[in-house]
Order: C-alpha cells, then structure tokens, then sequence
C-alpha cells in the first residue's frame, strides 16, 4: 500500500478515525508522517528491565512524593549486598532478604504494578471451596460499602442477603451443596 500524501513511498502509518459517525483512513509513508506529526511515538526495543526501570521514575530514591536525602546511603539489601539501583538496572532482586530489606522502596513500586501489596493466592476447585467462599465474602462487603456510600440502598439490601447466605454456608462448613 502506498502513501496516501505523496504516493511515492510505502505506507506505515495507518491511523483510522470516526468523527460524527465517519469513518477516515489514513496510510502515510514515514516521510510524511513525520511531516505532519504522526510519527511521534515510537517504540524502541524495549526489555524487561526497562520497562521495570520506566516503572521506578528518573530518581530511584523516590518514594512518594518524598526523595532520599541526597547525604542518605543508597538502600541496600544487608543479606546479599544488593542495592536498589541495581535492581533498577537489571530488574531482578539478589535474594528473598531484598524485599524485607528494600521494602520501602519497593512496596509502592509493586503497588502500581499489581494494584495491591498483598498476595491473595489461589486455591483448587476441588479443595478450596470455603477459601472462595471467604473470598466471595469479602469482595461483597466492599460492593455493600459501596452501595451504602452511594446510597444505592436496594442494592445494599440485596448484598447483606447475599452476605447472610455466604455466611450461614461457612458456618455450616462447606458450599451450601453438601459436597467440598
């Protein structure tokens, strides 16, 4: 496919746009695209490790919206001798101390990354029946904040229903069906 500005060229650029329920096709050479400012982004080779470090910021240091005292030793594991640059660097912790040792800078990085700092796990079908249930419980008791706090009170009620009936289950050890 050429380019739809000078024909010359083939195209690599492809945007596609609806605007008022039309839809416009664009193929532009590089060239051209360039010319008129659609060839901004690019994407380098990037690896694992920058990504990561694209994750950390400019300044390792930052934790927050607070930065280390520039006379501050930079944070090292006290186990393996790891320091938070090199994780930043290579993108991968010395041993399992690092995360104890380096948990106050890596604790918001893993936050933005996974939404939580916490481990929820997993549990078989077959054997992990009151652990869902627990589980069910309390993303429902969320849902029930939620709804009280925007005054959806119908929705609220049909939660506290579902929670009561959650609950009477795990009281009587097991799903409701007679089989865990």
């Amino acid at each position: 496919m050429q380019c739809d500005n000078c024909g010359q060229r083939p195209a690599v650029f492809h945007t596609t746009t609806v605007v008022n329920g039309q839809k416009q096709e664009a193929h532009l050479c590089e060239v051209c695209a360039h010319e008129k400012g659609q060839a901004s982004f690019t994407f380098p080779n990037l690896s694992i490790q920058q990504l990561l470090s694209s994750f950390l910021g400019q300044d390792p240091f930052v934790v927050g919206a607070r930065t280390a005292p520039q006379q501050q030793a930079e944070p090292t594991c006290k186990n393996c001798g790891t320091t938070y640059s090199q994780f930043a660097d290579g993108g991968r912790l010395g041993c399992a101390q690092c995360y104890d040792h380096l948990e106050m800078y890596l604790n918001p990085l893993i936050k933005r990354i996974q939404g939580t700092t916490v481990h929820a796990g997993k549990a078989p079908k077959r054997t992990g029946g009151i652990v869902r249930k627990k589980r069910e419980l309390a993303s429902l008791r969320q849902d029930l904040q939620g709804a009280i706090q925007g005054e959806n009170y119908e929705e609220a009620a049909r939660l506290r229903d579902q929670i009561k009936q959650i609950e009477s289950q795990i009281q009587a050890g097991g799903d409701g069906s007679g089989m865990e």
